[in-house]
């Protein structure tokens, strides 16, 4: 005799029965309570959520010797019949195995044909996204106007590639993968009734990776019962799915926690060795991390309500681990999974995600040094070139530096037409250019010149001599000592200004024009910005006045 596998054996029968799809089973039951019964219906979802059943539901629900309800009996001869799919006017057609047009056609023409025992006739295609281009055409105009006697019931895994042809003529439903917990009640049950016992563990473990799909679910169920021999055992079962016990992952999560990096990795190779798997390791620490985060976020206060058996021990690294710590950790290991296919070895990527964890995990001894303790960018005097000064034999005791103070208005005008007119006869170039054109004169102490730039990138060493050098040919022998700072009055600000002023002069002189203001009036033409610009030499350094547009 032959098993009959726990999916098949506890498939619902009746919409009562059907969990963790609670907004398609009231919209069906009041259609069939009101008599609104649409002709085609598509149900969308992933594997084993039940899209199959829903429709064998409707059709009993639709040919139940009772009448049409939202409770078919199950025990008349049709629900019978329909249970154990000998029912003839329901047809269920694979459309990833008969996805052409002749196989479409076939079943299109028993469409004509009134039921033979039952009320309707019900025509289920499963994973209709299979299904030619030729055959979706060829059943669009029976799918639109079917005869009253027949309803359409479509399932697809994959609706987007279903034609929006198809899409528009039916009632559309999406069945939502089940939640973990609602897997596990289920799952409850189903042991319950076959009389096998199993701890809470086992099956939360099973819950879990049936990833919201209760077929998956009973399939790993029947698995799990030949493993453990007619009784589950949560090590038993992470054995068979190849998980890691939850006992090294609070191991290395404390590790971590009190940055012990000889004790990560000697966990992290045990974990190797054993051959556990390193995305379940990483997958089990994104869980403990969400349970941690979540603890605190709510006071770290034990919940009484939490069913976790390891809800103490979250708790309890929750507060070893600071909560950003414990943010920090999670986008690691989110970070190491999508990794894992990228490094040469999966427990490669979990290794280093611990140890990059390690490395920017705050290490709270370090002080955070005051601005007042900071110490001052060093001041670069620079001698004037030789050739341009009175040679000086005798060593001096260096000038007191005045207090730097920002020139009068005259004396930055000067220095201002002094950068411009180095630029223009292009005495100065590149970088050198730029930190002409970017300082503000400040003062000035004999021979020794004061200024400041806000690009400290720009005062160099190399800059500054090349600047000097340019000064020295126009007949200024002097040091340049530069700081760096806020500026006000610059070249390049000057020009920038002076830019923008010209700019708007020939703008202007363009609107005013009244050749422009006919077209603009009578064609209604417009001007597009940015399109007018003043006629320059050169943009960037000219002293000239090139104002005409």
């Amino acid at each position: 005799m032959s098993l009959l596998v726990l999916a098949r054996k506890h498939r619902p029968k009746s919409f009562e029965a059907l969990v963790g799809q609670p907004h398609v089973v009231k919209a069906i039951s009041n259609a069939l309570q009101t008599g609104r019964l649409h002709h085609a219906y598509l149900f969308t979802g992933t594997r084993g959520v039940g899209k199959t059943t829903i429709s064998r539901i409707l059709a009993k629900s639709l040919n139940c010797e009772t009448g049409v309800t939202d409770k078919p009996c199950g025990v008349c001869s049709a629900c019978e019949a329909i249970d154990a799919g000998r029912f003839p006017d329901y047809i269920e057609l694979d459309a990833a195995s008969n996805r052409g047009v002749e196989e479409v056609q076939q079943l299109l023409d028993q469409a004509v044909y009134r039921p033979v025992q039952g009320r309707f006739k019900v025509f289920m295609i499963d994973e209709v996204h299979m299904l030619s281009n030729h055959a979706f055409n060829a059943m669009l105009k029976t799918l639109e106007e079917p005869p009253e006697h027949l309803k359409f019931v479509l399932a697809t895994t994959d609706p987007q590639k279903v034609p929006v042809t198809v899409l528009s003529r039916c009632l559309q439903f999406n069945l939502r993968p089940m939640a973990a917990d609602t897997v596990y009640e289920h799952l409850q049950q189903v042991l319950q009734q076959e009389g096998i016992a199993s701890d809470d563990e086992s099956l939360r473990i099973i819950a879990q990776a049936a990833r919201g799909s209760m077929r998956d679910a009973l399939s790993l169920t029947d698995q799990a019962i030949a493993y453990c021999a007619q009784q589950l055992r949560a090590d038993a079962v992470r054995d068979m799915l190849g998980l890691v016990s939850q006992e090294p992952v609070f191991q290395l999560i404390e590790h971590l926690a009190h940055g012990r990096g000889a004790d990560v990795l000697h966990v992290a190779e045990g974990l190797r060795q054993q051959g556990i798997s390193a995305l379940s390791v990483i997958d089990e620490m994104v869980q403990v991390c969400l349970r941690m985060a979540v603890a605190q976020a709510t006071g770290l206060q034990r919940d009484a309500s939490d069913p976790h058996p390891m809800a103490e021990r979250v708790l309890a690294l929750a507060q070893v681990m600071p909560a950003d710590e414990t943010q920090l950790l999670y986008s690691m290991c989110l970070h190491a999974r999508s990794e894992c296919g990228l490094a040469p070895d999966e427990h490669v990527a979990l290794t280093m995600a611990l140890l990059r964890f390690l490395s920017f995990r705050p290490s709270g001894e370090a002080e955070k040094k005051s601005p007042e303790s900071a110490q001052p960018l060093p001041v670069i005097e620079l001698t004037p070139p030789a050739e341009a000064t009175v040679a000086a034999t005798q060593p001096s005791a260096p000038p007191p530096v005045t207090p730097w103070v920002e020139g009068t208005s005259a004396e930055a005008d000067r220095w201002i037409a002094l950068a411009r007119q180095l630029c223009d006869e292009q005495r100065v170039q590149a970088l050198a250019k730029e930190l002409a054109l970017n300082t503000q004169w400040l003062s000035e102490d004999g021979s020794m010149w004061m200024l400041r730039t806000d690009k400290s990138t720009l005062n160099n060493a190399s800059n500054r001599e090349k600047l000097q050098e340019a000064l020295a040919q126009l007949g200024h022998a002097v040091s340049l000592r530069i700081e760096v700072g806020p500026v006000t009055q610059t070249a390049a600000m000057r020009m920038a200004s002076e830019q923008a002023q010209w700019l708007e002069e020939a703008q202007r002189t363009v609107l005013e024009d009244p050749y422009v203001q006919k077209l603009m009036r009578e064609f209604g033409a417009r001007i597009v910005p940015g399109s007018i610009q003043p006629k320059r030499k050169d943009p960037s350094c000219s002293t000239k006045d090139n104002s005409q547009a």
